[in-house]
């Protein structure tokens, strides 16, 4: 296939990847001869016959793959936001080879022994700290992959790699089928009584686009309380979304998961530890699961005291309506009850404020500009990889390009459900690149004609997720091992929270909220009551996700050999334990569609979100009182922490930013948990 566009680097601006050229059927010859190129160029490495050095071995190793890099990224995207038939048989027949493939490089003893050489005499070597850093981690890694285990342990792992490799992909397309299959269908707007006229028409315009014309469609978004359950009075319609969602892949994932686990237990044991999350934490910013440990527990009780106090308010409310016990599917329903009643504060009526081009454009873009000094301008003559997906380049103050981002903010069928981040072209000096960077969302697509208008929540998750681009596109990195986002799990969400402040700072807040048919500004009277609405429900949120990040643990601090018979039997139990058997509050995702942990990074890494948030809260704090302008605390920001990737000391560069080690103060101040 001499034609195959991966097989050569991009001629596009910043090596954009030439989206018109590439088909289906381009993806597994560029994986096959990536690996292979790979795997010579390893070769070549352990062939010199000259000792190893930095440059003959831990250089020539970051050069390699860069074939195998090109066709993974924009693979990795499409299967995620684009995907088919023909990618998800690509994605099941890849994802072990990929496997086996890393297991090829750091389990080849010639290839460690020579890191393993520099690695002990790296004190005289006179490296600089980020290539030092580069030698300590590749160093840290291949000893975490089992490149010190025998043969026939490192027969077993290879094994087990790639049976949990396949199941992950297994994992990933059972929920987006069963998501896509449990698809709430409903006969007449009536049913959808309480949402917004233009949210019924969005549900309208998807059971059209899912061949149900005619008909209204609600899809399920990837977490466990749907958005629609604050608004639907009619009780019935909200129990069925509920159900549709929280039973969805029990039968396939069920024991995918107990399966899963077990093998994660297996290879933790074997590379030396008692449990996957044992493993797994060693290597991030926590240190230990007993440092996990102690957060969770701290939180919980209070977290469940301030639910059951919310409770009691939301019961009020419902005995009115002659409801006698709340349940599940009436919890967010009277929530905004509460909110409309006690704050005055209506849902459907800050919808009209929010429309996605001005958030975009007058909010996230207006934000980046007032801390960062960046402009935007969209270039249609570049093209993205699907019709809704949009390329901006971005721009320094003075002038100078710094990137790509791209914009896919619509919901399809396919995509995966949720909201991420992604690299099409990650940041490296060394092999002179330059970010392009990508947003995925799931924003519901209204009927033609008619504006796209977001929810509150909608609204954070756009500021949130271009945290991350921000974090990507600020690289200033040698080495592709240190590239935007590679950083310990439990720290990469830290700057994406952080932007998450801008859309309630005051200055932004006003640029963008504004009703996008008269142009009026949202209300000051009612931007404060937002603020204190924002209050009421965290007793809700931090123990739905608490109930999350405990399920995380564990599934993941199981030891091995130990028998789970049903998933949803230890899922319950595991809650229980927890204190979190809340019945009214589920998890904001049960195990059977928990994606983050059984299909991506997040496995015994859940917890992350809440670690971060105690660094987070403690920099919004930060940028509030430094006594700096916005702009000036923004290049601190940028300089100390998001331009460094993962070529410093995650927790050091937070210091370097606060002056200070994080304290927990301002996180409980602000779940309402102090």
């Amino acid at each position: 296939m001499s034609d195959n566009p991966f097989f050569e680097p991009s001629t596009l601006v910043y090596e954009l990847p030439p989206f018109t050229a590439i088909r289906e059927e381009h993806y597994l010859p560029a994986f096959e001869r990536g690996m292979a190129d790979q795997l010579a160029e390893i070769a070549a490495i352990t062939a010199d016959p000259q000792a190893p050095t930095f440059d003959n071995t831990l250089v020539a190793l970051e050069r390699s793959g860069a074939l195998l890099r090109r066709v993974s990224a924009v693979f990795l995207n499409q299967s995620s936001a684009d995907t088919n038939d023909l990618v998800d048989a690509v994605d099941a027949e890849i994802s072990p080879r990929l496997a086996a493939h890393q297991d090829a490089i750091h389990l080849d003893a010639a290839l460690f022994a020579r890191i393993e050489a520099l690695h002990e005499r790296r004190a005289g070597l006179g490296l600089d700290a980020q290539s030092l850093r580069l030698l300590e981690r590749h160093h840290t890694r291949f000893v975490r992959a089992g490149a010190r285990l025998g043969a026939a342990e490192q027969a077993r792992l290879r094994e087990l790699n790639s049976e949990l490799a396949s199941a992950a992909t297994a994992f990933q397309q059972n929920v987006a089928a069963d998501t896509r299959a449990r698809a709430l269908v409903l006969d007449s707007a009536e049913q959808l009584d309480g949402l917004s006229a233009d949210a019924v028409a969005a549900a309208a315009e998807n059971g059209r686009a899912l061949g149900h014309d005619g008909r209204y469609v609600l899809s399920l978004k990837n977490f466990s309380n749907q958005s629609e359950l604050a608004q639907l009075t009619d009780r019935s319609v909200r129990e069925r979304l509920l159900a549709a969602s929280l039973g969805r892949a029990v039968a396939t994932n069920g024991p995918l998961a107990i399966r899963m686990a077990g093998l994660r237990a297996e290879r933790a044991a074997l590379l030396g530890h008692p449990s996957h999350a044992a493993y797994v934490v060693e290597d991030e910013t926590a240190g230990t699961v007993e440092a996990v440990d102690a957060l969770l527990a701290r939180l919980v009780p209070p977290a469940v005291a301030n639910a059951e106090r919310e409770a009691a308010e939301l019961a009020k409310l419902a005995a009115a309506d002659g409801i006698e016990e709340i349940a599940a599917h009436d919890w967010a329903f009277y929530s905004e009850r509460v909110r409309r009643s006690s704050y005055q504060v209506d849902a459907a009526v800050l919808r009209p404020y929010f429309e996605l081009e001005r958030v975009l454009h007058d909010g996230v873009f207006f934000a980046a500009n007032l801390a960062y000094g960046l402009t935007f301008t969209e270039r249609p003559d570049l093209v993205g990889y699907h019709p809704d997906a949009r390329v901006f380049e971005v721009f320094e103050e003075d002038g100078g390009s710094l990137g790509l981002f791209i914009g896919d903010f619509h919901a399809r069928a396919s995509k995966r459900g949720g909201a991420w981040m992604d690299e099409l072209v990650s940041q490296s000096t060394l092999l002179d690149k330059r970010p392009v960077v990508l947003n995925n969302l799931n924003i519901a697509r209204p009927a033609p004609g008619e504006p796209v208008l977001l929810t509150w929540d909608e609204v954070r998750t756009l500021f949130h997720e271009f945290g991350h681009a921000l974090h990507g596109l600020f690289s200033a990195v040698r080495f592709p091992l240190f590239s935007g986002t590679e950083v310990p799990r439990d720290f990469v969400e830290f700057p994406s929270q952080v932007n998450e402040m801008w859309m309630t700072w005051p200055a932004v807040l006003a640029n963008y909220a504004k009703h996008h048919v008269t142009g009026e500004p949202l209300p000051a009277d009612l931007v404060e009551r937002m603020t204190a609405a924002e209050g009421f429900g965290q007793g809700f949120r931090t123990v739905e996700y608490l109930a999350a990040a405990l399920l995380d643990w564990a599934w993941h601090t199981v030891p091995v050999g130990l028998e789970i018979a049903d998933a949803q039997e230890f899922e319950a139990r595991a809650l229980a334990e927890a204190g979190l058997a809340v019945a009214a509050i589920p998890p904001r995702y049960r195990s059977t569609y928990f994606n983050h942990i059984f299909a991506s990074g997040y496995s015994a890494g859940y917890y992350a979100y809440i670690w971060s948030e105690v660094l987070d809260a403690e920099t919004v704090e930060w940028f509030r009182t430094d006594g700096r302008t916005v702009r000036e605390s923004g290049e601190v920001f940028r300089a100390e922490l998001l331009s460094r990737g993962g070529s410093v000391d995650a927790l050091e560069c937070f210091r370097a930013v606060v002056g200070r080690d994080p304290r927990t103060g301002p996180l409980l101040a602000r779940r309402g948990l102090a």
